[in-house]
């Protein structure tokens, strides 16, 4: 098969890493391959790659081409897109496989391929990220998305909101990504808990400081990465200057000076109090370099847990008595939370959605640490370390923390999950999943569309928010 991968550019990142993947799983198999990209292909680019402008972020591209209709910018980006597949083919590809092309870092694409799909073409539209899911910086507000094609996404939370919304079945696809195997350096002291970040928002950094008040004395919490982004890295400044004024077991920014493997195979295990992600690499890898996973649990979980793996030491929440919060504030930043989450995507927010929100916070004697923002969490922190009652009364109450000083490496269990993992996700699993899916596009028209109504309504449930994640913006 001749197959276009299409993404906005080549950058080092999660994305690049699945194109790249991709295309070595597909060409290996013998297919041909050829990048479309918005920025220039890198040098070392191992596959055939073409360069599209018209595909750039726009906040790259030249302001004489933001100047242009918004329909003429999507046909002239349509007819790019044929142009260079005809260039080195001869012919559009058999399969068009776009990733993320429903998140709006360029205004032109989803209108173009609105084009393309009435032309026949195949395509596969892959989402790594949804923009309805707390993301209105890049929500496609005016247009529908591209109708009677075929979509795939890379968790199974992702698939039944996108199937509730409208999708069919037939036409809808679970496209895990494919884990490689890390090292670890041997003979190393395992000191450390390691949390291989980049320390964002939603990576929940304020409870794995939590973690820290837990672990045995001698060992630390060791954050790899700082953010790249400056609203990031103002809530990352303050939990190193906390963790600094408290003398906290953390350390920050452990790989600007040692090598990956080194500084994994100096961990007991890796820890995860993430409160979203897309795939969820941190509960699969680990297990490659023999390290257990410890931490908390979200909605990935399932998928992994549905393929074999095994978590044993994962919790669902901690929960924070509520005696201990002041609820007057916090139900004023929850109202805020929820009004400003609206507001960004040009919404009110229904008067029901307000009393589901409040009714789920506030009717239940005990709310989990990683709802709350991070001036809450903060309070936590500082209470548990200045009172011993309150420290003993949330121990008693969050059985994993409890257990923590006293936690152990299961080596067996970590020898059986990585044999899963490379059978469940590594380089033959993803090649015949990626060809069952290509085979299911190529034979298989469907008619169907999104409501983007419905899928809105689905991602801003009041249930899921978290305030470390969309709070203080």
């Amino acid at each position: 098969m001749k197959i276009a991968l299409i993404h906005y550019h080549l950058h080092r990142g999660g994305v690049t890493s699945v194109v790249y993947n991709q295309a070595k799983a597909l060409v290996e198999g013998g297919d041909e391959v050829l990048l479309i990209t918005g920025d220039e292909p890198p040098a070392d680019c191992p596959f055939p790659g073409v360069l599209v402008k018209a595909l750039q972020y726009d906040r790259a591209a030249a302001p004489e081409t933001l100047g242009r209709e918004p329909e003429e910018r999507a046909r002239n980006l349509a007819e790019s897109l044929i142009r260079v597949m005809e260039a080195h083919w001869g012919t559009p590809a058999d399969i068009v496989h776009v990733h993320n092309p429903l998140i709006q870092k360029n205004a032109a694409l989803v209108p173009a391929l609105n084009i393309l799909t009435k032309q026949g073409l195949r395509f596969l539209l892959q989402n790594h990220d949804l923009a309805e899911d707390f993301r209105p910086d890049v929500y496609v507000a005016h247009g529908e998305y591209p109708e009677n094609c075929h979509y795939a996404v890379i968790n199974s939370r992702d698939y039944s909101f996108l199937h509730r919304a409208g999708l069919k079945p037939e036409g809808l696809h679970l496209l895990p990504n494919e884990v490689f195997p890390l090292d670890a350096e041997a003979g190393l002291e395992r000191t450390r808990y390691l949390y291989p970040v980049r320390a964002i928002k939603r990576k929940n950094i304020g409870e794995a400081l939590l973690l820290s008040l837990f672990i045995p004395q001698g060992k630390t919490v060791a954050i790899t990465l700082p953010p790249n982004s400056e609203k990031d890295d103002r809530i990352y400044r303050f939990w190193v200057d906390l963790a600094t004024e408290l003398n906290l077991p953390v350390e920050f920014e452990i790989s600007a000076a040692d090598t990956f493997s080194r500084i994994i195979g100096s961990s007991c295990c890796v820890i995860t109090t993430s409160v979203k992600e897309g795939f969820g690499f941190s509960f699969l890898e680990p297990w490659t370099a023999g390290r257990a996973v410890i931490g908390r649990r979200i909605y990935v979980c399932k998928d992994f847990e549905e393929a074999g793996v095994r978590f044993d030491s994962l919790y669902s929440s901690i929960d924070i008595p509520m005696v201990y919060i002041s609820q007057t504030m916090l139900r004023k930043k929850m109202d805020h939370a929820i009004a400003g989450i609206y507001e960004s995507f040009g919404l009110e927010p229904p008067p029901y959605i307000i009393k589901r929100l409040n009714d789920e916070f506030f009717s239940r004697e005990e709310l989990d640490f990683g709802r709350m923002d991070e001036e809450s969490q903060e309070y936590i922190i500082r209470t548990m370390m200045s009172n011993e009652a309150v420290f003993r009364d949330i121990a008693e109450a969050n059985p994993f923390l409890a257990g923590l000083a006293a936690w152990r490496p299961d080596e067996a269990l970590i020898s059986r999950n990585r044999e899963v993992i490379s059978k469940a996700y590594g380089r033959e699993a993803a090649i015949k999943k990626i060809r069952d899916v290509y085979q299911a596009v190529y034979t298989t028209p469907v008619v169907h569309k999104i409501s983007k109504t419905m899928l809105l309504e689905l991602y801003l449930d009041p249930l899921r928010l978290s305030l470390v994640e969309v709070g203080n913006e």
